[in-house]
């Protein structure tokens, strides 16, 4: 591969199969120009992104140093592995960002509350422990102690490059989920257990459900009236939490509940309340 781009001397922009590339390494990029060949021993790593991507990639890397952005890969295959996920290649850009910007907060003693910890600890237990361990990476290369908030930020990141959200809509989603959890726990008057294998199926089916109500959309219409009606009868307890969270989403979001949501709900809260 030849050296179309240097963008520093460790970050170089090249061709591979026709397509644009952008190719790491420590000093690739040392004393070359652009149309010298690359030194195939000194890759460390080799981005194909997609195309907008990569603009905000070059110019991420020409501001960051290096070693965040070696760090945030680290964490990413970490993240891949432990998940068994393929994560949207935005998250190159906004972890990267993200960290520098963290450690820079930390550096300059303007650390950030993260308001959405307790819930990210409970909601996104598997991301939550990736950005601890990230925390370990941090430190361990940095010398740099974060707190847990810090976890939790990294977390909602890995969970937006899995649904391919935005980071504001992700927070909304966290939101819209603890909302529905407080309704059923109180209304139920039950604690969850939350290592059971139900309690993790009505989350995920809440994670999908705030997605929808975040961009507007419902589920298709496949007329199970009639099993609404029989699931309604047989778990009436169920079905009045659900027509109070259908109560509460109406006035705070302005969305409307369908009935395949309702019954899928009340299906998840029976299924939880039984555990």
């Amino acid at each position: 591969m030849e050296i179309v781009k240097i963008l520093n001397n460790n970050v170089v922009v090249s061709i591979k199969e026709e397509q644009e590339v952008i190719v790491m390494g420590r000093g690739i990029a040392f004393n070359k120009r652009s149309g010298d060949e690359i030194n195939s021993e000194q890759v460390d790593k080799i981005f194909t992104l997609e195309d907008d991507i990569t603009k905000k990639f070059k110019t991420l890397i020409s501001d960051i140093p290096v070693e965040y952005m070696e760090l945030s890969e680290r964490i990413i295959q970490y993240a891949k592995m432990k998940l068994g996920k393929k994560l949207n290649d935005s998250i190159y850009i906004s972890l990267t960002d993200h960290i520098h910007f963290a450690i820079e907060r930390h550096n300059d003693n303007m650390p950030i509350t993260n308001g959405l910890l307790w819930e990210t600890k409970h909601l996104y237990k598997e991301e939550f422990e990736i950005g601890l361990e990230a925390l370990n990476m941090i430190c361990d290369q940095f010398n740099v102690i974060l707190p847990e908030d810090e976890a939790a930020f990294i977390a909602l990141h890995i969970v937006n490059a899995q649904l391919n959200e935005d980071m504001t809509n992700i927070m909304d989603m966290t939101e819209v989920i603890q909302d529905i959890l407080t309704i059923v726990k109180y209304h139920l008057k039950m604690e969850f257990d939350e290592s059971s294998l139900n309690y993790y199926r009505f989350v995920t089916h809440l994670k999908f459900f705030a997605h929808r109500l975040v961009k507007g959309t419902h589920y298709k219409k496949n007329d199970e009236d009639d099993l609404l009606g029989v699931i309604k009868s047989k778990y009436p307890d169920a079905y009045k939490c659900t027509e109070k969270i259908k109560k509460f989403i109406e006035n705070k979001y302005s969305y409307e509940l369908t009935e395949e949501e309702m019954l899928y709900l009340t299906i998840h809260i029976q299924r939880v309340v039984k555990n």
